[in-house]
């Protein structure tokens, strides 16, 4: 079957550890050999995981599909605080978490479900003065970000193996699960970091239902090793 890229489509794909979403576009682009080509909602180079990309006309799509809940799973690491909020820089400060309870725990991520305001971190793409937030970050500078209101949907506490917390999220656009882990942190007065996070669902795009790179590179090759025997 022929898959018309340049008219659109909307492919899912489950993004590598360690890549970023500039890094999936950049990739499939180059094997769709497509000029047109986006994804709909960035995911942090240390999240894996459902990127959404729109090919062709289907660019149009974007906003619509970020505009949807989104839906993670992960770990917090409780005790532990890095700067970024995740692990992409060194713990800055360790707590005790002796005397944390499943109780507690439990109830710190029922109190954020609904809708609350949040801080983005500075380690993001937050856009200040025209400049990336995170590349003030790295470069060792400050800055005010502004809270925003977003939705908790639902905050699951899946699994306790201290310092392991495991959680599902299902939240609107614009929610920063790095902003979350810090709040959560502070609300058990222990600190936390985000140390794993898996997008699973965009409204109703399942992270179940998503190619690899590779797969794509496959699908491709073959539609061309087809076209060159018809």
């Amino acid at each position: 079957m022929e898959i018309d890229y340049e008219n659109g489509q909307i492919l899912l794909v489950n993004k590598p550890l360690t890549w970023t979403s500039f890094d999936v576009v950049k990739k499939v682009r180059n094997i769709l050999r497509i000029k047109k080509i986006g994804h709909a909602g960035t995911l942090d180079p240390l999240a894996e995981g459902l990127l959404i990309l729109c090919t062709g006309k289907f660019t149009k799509k974007i906003e619509e599909i970020q505009a949807q809940e989104k839906e993670y799973t992960g770990h917090f690491t409780l005790g532990q605080t890095t700067p970024s909020f995740d692990l992409e820089t060194e713990v800055d400060q360790t707590r005790d978490i002796g005397n944390l309870t499943k109780e507690q725990i439990q109830a710190a991520a029922q109190s954020f479900e609904g809708i609350i305001e949040q801080t983005p971190p500075l380690y993001s793409a937050v856009k200040i003065n025209g400049e990336r937030a995170y590349t003030l970050a790295r470069r060792g500078d400050s800055a005010e970000i502004k809270a925003k209101q977003i939705e908790i949907k639902a905050f699951e506490i899946t699994g306790v193996e201290l310092p392991l917390v495991s959680f599902r999220v299902v939240c609107s656009k614009g929610t920063y699960i790095r902003s979350l882990a810090r709040d959560f942190g502070e609300k058990l007065d222990c600190g936390a970091h985000l140390s794993k996070l898996v997008r699973t669902r965009i409204g109703p795009y399942e992270l179940s239902h998503a190619l690899t790179v590779d797969d794509i590179f496959q699908l491709r090759k073959k539609q061309l090793e087809d076209e060159s025997h018809s």
